[in-house]
């Protein structure tokens, strides 16, 4: 009888299911990762959460004695403080997302020529996305975290629901981290990447993130409907006051959807750019 020997126990990349795309070894991505962070990117993964927090501080304390009760979800009224928190919450964790999915990924795949040096091992397309993602949803779980502290702080949290916030924040980031990298793929200039700016831009000002979407006309509000991020406001708000509608099924089958499209998305264009 014959002996097996090793050879016969591993398979190679193309006789794996899948295997030319993921070769389960994600960690390494987010290992390495990690590393830069701790040495180098410390400060920028800081300061991004001041952000929130001085607009909180600003329009929900400074501007919030102004406008005072406001109608929160299910009609009961709230403070206009604990109106936009959670909208704020959301706003975080697109941003920190977006940073970590586009800026960080352009400068890696176009000077760095990280990704080309990783596919030359073992790695796969599916790897390098999944370990990319993994460390914006990271970025995007520090600030929710720390924002839903700063919420406690301020008297904003007031039902265990509240703590949902934290996990939810997580798939917003998801969402957004899961598209930004396969758009950012298409980028090869600074300039193009302006573009990412200007939509974001209007995202955030016109996601019912300050104000409700009724000041808006229908034909507005469809198009306003139609953003990601007024899914991910609209449900943190609900969760923050623990006030559930059959909506908040559809905004949670939004981002599962959107996470489930962009994951496929980004995939596909790691494998076309780079596996020619």
């Amino acid at each position: 009888m014959k002996a097996l020997t090793d050879d016969d126990y591993v398979l190679s990349a193309d006789e794996r299911p899948l295997g030319a795309l993921y070769s389960r070894n994600a960690r390494a991505v987010i290992e390495r990762g990690a590393r830069v962070i701790r040495s180098q990117n410390w400060i920028i993964l800081v300061s991004g959460f001041f952000e929130p927090v001085f607009y909180l501080l600003s329009m929900g304390v400074g501007l919030g004695r102004l406008v005072g009760a406001v109608d929160g979800p299910g009609g009961a009224p709230i403070s206009y403080a604990a109106y936009i928190a959670p909208a704020l919450l959301a706003v975080s964790a697109m941003n920190g997302a977006i940073y970590d999915s586009t800026w960080n990924i352009f400068f890696k795949m176009h000077f760095g020529k990280l990704y080309q040096s990783m596919l030359y091992t073992s790695l796969g397309p599916f790897d390098i996305a999944v370990g990319e993602i993994a460390l914006a949803l990271f970025r995007g779980f520090l600030y929710a975290l720390g924002f839903t502290g700063v919420m406690g702080i301020m008297g904003l949290i007031t039902t265990p629901w509240a703590l949902l916030l934290v996990p939810t924040s997580v798939m917003v980031a998801f969402g957004f981290a899961s598209f930004g990298m396969a758009i950012t793929s298409y980028m090869k200039t600074f300039q193009q990447m302006d573009i990412i700016t200007f939509v974001m831009l209007p995202m955030f000002l016109f996601s019912a993130t300050f104000y409700p979407l009724s000041v808006y006309p229908a034909p507005i509000q469809w198009i306003v409907e139609a953003f990601p991020l007024w899914h991910g406001v609209e449900l943190m708000r609900q969760i923050s006051i623990g006030a559930f509608s059959p909506a908040t099924l559809v905004h949670l089958a939004y981002y599962l959807v959107m996470i489930v499209v962009g994951l496929a998305f980004t995939t596909r264009r790691l494998r076309a750019l780079f596996l020619r």
